[in-house]
């Protein structure tokens, strides 16, 4: 809600219902109904659901009837606009026993701070508890859902997420009720554990305090601060070093830029500011409290926009937005509420009239617009983004940076890292990064040139670049804005942290079969409006198929079993691999920053085995029909090892392409970037036709026979070959092959070799995603 110019010697009240208190500062209106997303929700039938409103006003609080269906009372009569008087008790809805609330001057906050905020000073969150209620003597559920002894209306909380338990002893237990995204006891995940007092138990965006006998929640609405201390990242064993005691205080509602010349350490800052790449020396706090330590929960809090789109092109805006929700959100999460908050950021980000447009139809500001309102769904009090505004025209920049401007005038911190410098004024600060990840300056942008003594930026990277040996971090200390921007912005200690810190583990995702259902669904839908994907889908095997029907005629002959064969083997390994061989690396960015969120490994590599697994196998069987059915297979016997003929060369060429797909996710999941993946494709091919038996003799030659064990090509040929008994149509030393031989053993041993090696593929898969996750990730 919109803060409020009010006049400042209004006094905070504490409003106490049945069910708890909130405490109410004169910086906005507070909404009370049964719409659960006013701030004093009371569930009562005569209550409507926009009901009235308290507002600070002239250095008091002033009660608005909402037009009440019902009826507001204070002092026995109805009222509709009423000056309240501390102890004032108001009836809503009926003035003998409608719900109750009672206004009481609020009394100082108590001096106890939770223990776990490392610098209370620091903290916005912290600073007064949003709600007050006794501390219970017997169980008190959590959780969004309405009948919960204590609501929290936030998406990312579950329905029934948390117990605080009362002991026989006096004491209180946390106890998570299998909640998705967890529930935190000082920034450490937990399934039960003692509280004590001073204790943060933390639940979504609220955290909950022990605070003698009350029991205190905070919310963290976004308006929280950052303060950076002596962030120092070093590789190559301390000898080079990126970042170098870097300092520096972002306040709440703060829009920071960070610019610099390249490999001056900007993407190694936001990697240490996000917690994915944490520094090795150094501390991050996140409105008070150390987001390294804290990371497993407030991670959550933290939305990273990438350079690169973390969209996919073919979907539309709703789309997209639709099932990132169904990813990030708890799995008892209704439709409606997700359709609600997508709605919400599609309107707070602007983009009403482009919601039914595919991404990849948008101008580059207006994708970078969903890829930020993908990272607002979950609320994030913290938004980074890396060069939002690259290969963009100076206009969308404009727009671009207009829009993060009002991301956090509406209550949020966000930091932009760019390489322009058309757009600074709009922002609060900006930080300057000279070579060697030193701070060159830190304050007002209006200030930073003429701090450097040059009328325009590229006069000041250039000196950046010429004059390395210059002292501009020593410089800026010794200057007066480094004392006024930042000792006297932040003037707290510096934490030390002791020792390396674990990596942290990522959050509790949905169910893995509920995510692998949304990625499977997701990936369908992406492919079916590829145009191009379906055009070459169809034609792949149709065109092959026709190939080699033409080539085998009405009967395999001596003159043409082994070219139909082999036109079968290209065929499968093309129509695999080349369905997968894009696949990964044109996802790489947004499998990182959804592995970030906490999406399983596994389960998105097994979505797209099933998807494409599952157009690779009907393509194979449609190219061996395609190219056999109605042929005179000349089997022995007119049968093959254990089945008809057609269908065990369909299953072998099957089994071939589906092979060839994993290996073009291996190649997809290995190569830096997609312009390697079509000539790696071809060599694919080209080692497959070489060394699959058809053209050179590989049995009984040392050391080349063993190599060609892991060419999937060699055995699906193999056991094609033996169905029809090739060494009995086409008489050779070629055809001789012990792997061609018309047997159950063989023909079974050839298929299984087949499975085991798209197994070691998928292994190899796997292993190599990892390479690309975030490092607070890898397991």
């Amino acid at each position: 809600m919109a803060e409020q110019p009010v006049a400042p010697t209004a006094p905070e009240l504490l409003l106490e219902t049945e069910t708890g208190s909130t405490v109410m500062t004169p910086s906005r209106d507070y909404h009370v109904g049964r719409d659960p997303l006013s701030d004093v929700v009371l569930d009562d039938a005569r209550v409507s659901w926009h009901h009235a409103v308290l507002r600070p006003e002239d250095g008091h609080w002033t009660l608005h009837d909402d037009d009440s269906t019902n009826g507001t009372y204070a002092d026995g009569r109805r009222v509709n606009d009423w000056g309240v008087r501390p102890d004032s008790v108001i009836r809503f809805g009926n003035p003998v026993d409608g719900p109750t609330a009672v206004l009481v001057p609020r009394p100082d906050p108590a001096p106890d701070r939770p223990s776990s905020v490392s610098l209370p000073s620091l903290t916005t969150t912290f600073r007064r508890p949003t709600a007050v209620r006794p501390l219970p003597a017997r169980t008190l559920r959590i959780g969004r859902a309405d009948d919960n002894d204590l609501v929290v209306d936030d998406l990312i909380v579950s329905r029934r997420h948390a117990e605080l338990r009362a002991r026989e002893d006096g004491g209180h237990d946390i106890v998570d009720l299998g909640s998705h995204n967890g529930t935190f006891l000082n920034g450490t995940p937990v399934s039960r554990a003692p509280v004590g007092p001073g204790d943060i138990i933390g639940v979504g965006h609220s955290s909950f305090c022990l605070v003698g006998d009350e029991l205190q929640e905070y919310v963290d609405t976004g308006e929280v601060c950052l303060d950076v201390q002596d962030l120092t990242v070093t590789v190559d064993r301390g000898r080079k070093i990126l970042l170098d005691r870097v300092s520096f205080p972002v306040g709440e509602k703060c829009l920071l830029g960070v610019v610099g010349p390249s490999g001056a350490g900007k993407s190694t800052l936001l990697g240490a500011l996000t917690g994915q790449r944490p520094a090795g020396h150094g501390t991050v706090l996140y409105d008070g409290r150390d987001l390294y330590r804290d990371y497993a929960e407030l991670r959550q809090r933290i939305g990273l926009v990438p350079q690169d789109d973390i969209l996919h092109a073919q979907l539309t805006v709703r789309a997209a937005l639709t099932y990132a929700a169904e990813l990030r959100f708890p799995q008892d999460t209704s439709q409606a509420e997700r359709r609600t908050r997508v709605e919400e950021v599609v309107r707070e980000l602007g983009l009403q009239e482009r919601v039914e447009q595919p991404v990849h139809s948008l101008s580059g500001g207006q994708r970078k617009r969903v890829s930020v309102a993908l990272e607002l769904l979950t609320k994030p009090s913290l938004l980074f983004l890396d060069e939002p505004t690259s290969g963009l025209d100076p206009g969308m920049e404009r727009s671009v940076m207009r829009m993060l401007r009002g991301l956090a005038d509406d209550g949020r911190t966000v930091v932009v890292v760019t390489h322009s410098v058309l757009s600074l004024d709009v922002c609060d600060r900006l930080l300057v990064l000279a070579p060697g990840g030193k701070v060159a300056y830190f304050g007002p942008p209006g200030e930073a040139l003429d701090f450097f003594g040059f009328d325009q930026w590229p006069e000041a990277f250039e000196a950046f670049e010429n004059d390395r040996g210059r002292d501009w971090a020593g410089a800026y200390r010794d200057s007066p804005q480094y004392r006024r921007h930042i000792l006297d912005a932040g003037a707290q200690p510096h934490l030390p942290r002791s020792g390396p810190l674990p990596a942290a583990p990522p959050p509790r995702p949905r169910s893995w079969i509920a995510q692998l259902v949304t990625l499977v669904r997701r990936y369908t839908a992406a492919l079916a409006a590829d145009r191009t994907f379906i055009a070459t889908m169809v034609a792949l095997p149709f065109l092959t198929g026709l190939m080699a029907r033409a080539v085998a005629g009405s009967r395999l002959t001596p003159l043409t079993a082994m070219n139909v064969l082999l036109i079968l083997c290209v065929g499968g390994m093309l129509t695999g691999s080349a369905n997968a061989v894009r696949e990964l690396v044109i996802e790489r960015v947004i499998y990182q920053r959804e592995r970030a969120v906490g999406l399983p490994r596994s389960a998105y590599l097994v979505s797209k085995v099933v998807v494409l697994g599952a157009i690779t196998v009907a393509q194979a069987v449609v190219l061996t029909l395609v190219g056999l059915l109605g042929v005179d297979l000349n089997a022995p016997g007119g049968r093959g090892v254990l089945m008809p003929p057609l269908p065990e060369i369909a299953l072998a060429v099957a089994l071939l392409a589906f092979t060839a797909m994993l290996l073009g996710l291996l190649v997809s999941a290995l190569v830096p970037k997609e312009d390697v993946t079509m000539p790696l494709l071809v060599l694919l091919t080209v080692v497959q036709v070489t060394f699959c038996g058809a053209l050179v003799r590989l049995h009984g030659i040392p050391g080349l026979d063993q190599l060609t064990w892991l060419v999937p090509s060699r055995w699906a040929l193999g056991a094609m070959a033996g169905t029809v008994e090739l060494a009995r149509i086409v008489p050779s030393d070629l055809t001789s092959d012990p792997l061609f031989r018309h047997s159950a053993e063989v023909w079974l041993r050839n298929l299984a070799v087949l499975l085991v090696l798209a197994a070691a593929f998928g292994c190899a898969v796997s292993r190599l995603l990892r390479r690309h996750e975030p490092a607070v990730m890898r397991k």
